[in-house]
């Protein structure tokens, strides 16, 4: 991988004795269809759609490890991603660190086994938009159908059934002056939204491991 693809994309390439894995890094902002602030640091969706096609069909990558410490962004563009990765047929390990809110929280569960630190945090809240939109009903019920898309992509990719999201999620009395539910690392768990509680050890011994069962499905086959 070129260093400026490292820089741009924050895509990078590990080799080991075990296994040749591609490492994702999904910062700051998801970037949509409008450009962020210049300012604020960005993931941006065109960018990472098509490396992870390119993942997908190089023979010489085992898996991916998506790296998470994200506030969240445009909603399309991070539930796009999310469905990137879980179409995927190779392994692949998700790992939050510090936060992975809002559209982070489907990103974080589209892998095959979720991590988060014990120290970071998942703010689960209702879509919001930003700009300006068309007060009427027709408004309203295009947020909700989205909104329960993303619940639903959620409910088939985690342990926590799609009720106990959406009550997360219009939860009154866990963050001040909004609605929602804020998660530490161990809660998480708990909930069922993130599998396991883990470092980046255990995250790559959990890739790891999913490789060589990979490969002995293969064998098996032959």
């Amino acid at each position: 991988m070129k260093d400026e693809n490292r820089e741009d994309y924050g895509i990078t390439s590990v080799k080991s004795e075990r296994a040749s894995i591609k490492c994702l890094n999904i910062i700051g902002t998801i970037e949509g269809h409008n450009l962020a602030d210049n300012t604020a640091k960005t993931t941006k969706y065109e960018h990472v759609l098509p490396e992870l096609v390119s993942i997908e069909e190089d023979e010489k990558t085992d898996g991916l490890l998506v790296l998470l410490n994200t506030v969240g962004g445009d909603v399309e563009a991070g539930l796009a991603i999310a469905e990137m990765i879980s179409g995927m047929s190779k392994p692949k390990v998700s790992l939050v660190l510090g936060g992975g809110h809002s559209i982070g929280v489907p990103l974080a569960v589209s892998a095959d086994i979720s991590f988060i630190a014990r120290s970071a945090t998942m703010t689960v809240h209702p879509m919001r938009t930003s700009g300006v939109i068309i007060g009427v009903s027709q408004t309203f019920q295009y947020m909700m159908r989205m909104q329960d898309r993303i619940v639903d992509f959620i409910d088939r990719h985690s342990k926590i059934d799609f009720e106990s999201y959406k009550k997360l999620m219009l939860a009154t009395d866990e963050i001040a002056n909004d609605v929602g539910t804020v998660l530490f690392g161990e809660k998480a768990v708990e909930c069922g939204l993130i599998d396991r509680v883990g470092t980046l050890s255990e995250a790559l011994g959990a890739l790891y491991a999913l490789i060589d069962e990979r490969k002995i499905d293969k064998n098996d086959k032959k």
